[in-house]
């Protein structure tokens, strides 16, 4: 099992993909250039509409195309959503004042309600701890209060 990176990036153009698309509820048709693609394999893609979220997708069969050169096609598994609402929010540290600026995504049909535990996990993600209305970075936690 091979990690493949396909999230947006403009350094690797030769590297792509060309579409990803749900066939059902955690099954996607995923299109792209590049890479030796086998079954098995782990696919890291971009949440469309996203500039830092990503979802990890699991290749479970692979079909390589003669021409264009290079290109295939592979139905994968990954996590089950039905649509996406990408948040920006931003947090400062109340020990610095360091600005966190971050991207976090919620299953829409949750609403509003269910946006503040996702920013509170994301913000974990990132290192940083949260207790309350209280941020702290990672630098803050590791100097001595």
């Amino acid at each position: 099992m091979i990690e493949h990176d396909f999230r947006y990036s403009m350094l690797n153009p030769q590297h792509t993909l060309t579409e990803c698309r749900t066939l059902a509820p955690g099954r996607y048709q995923v299109t792209g250039n590049g890479g030796s693609i086998q079954g098995g394999d782990q696919l890291l893609v971009t949440l469309k509409g996203s500039k830092s979220l990503y979802m990890r997708l699991t290749v479970e069969k692979v079909r390589h195309l003669i021409n264009p050169p290079g290109q295939w096609v592979a139905v994968a598994n990954g996590p089950v959503f039905d649509e996406l609402a990408i948040h920006e929010w931003s947090v400062q540290c109340d020990s610095c004042n360091a600005e966190l600026k971050f991207e976090f995504s919620v299953e829409s049909k949750l609403g509003a309600k269910a946006q503040k535990p996702a920013a509170v996990a994301r913000i974990a993600e990132l290192g940083w701890k949260t207790d309350g209305d209280r941020h702290v970075c990672r630098q803050c936690q590791v100097q001595p209060q």
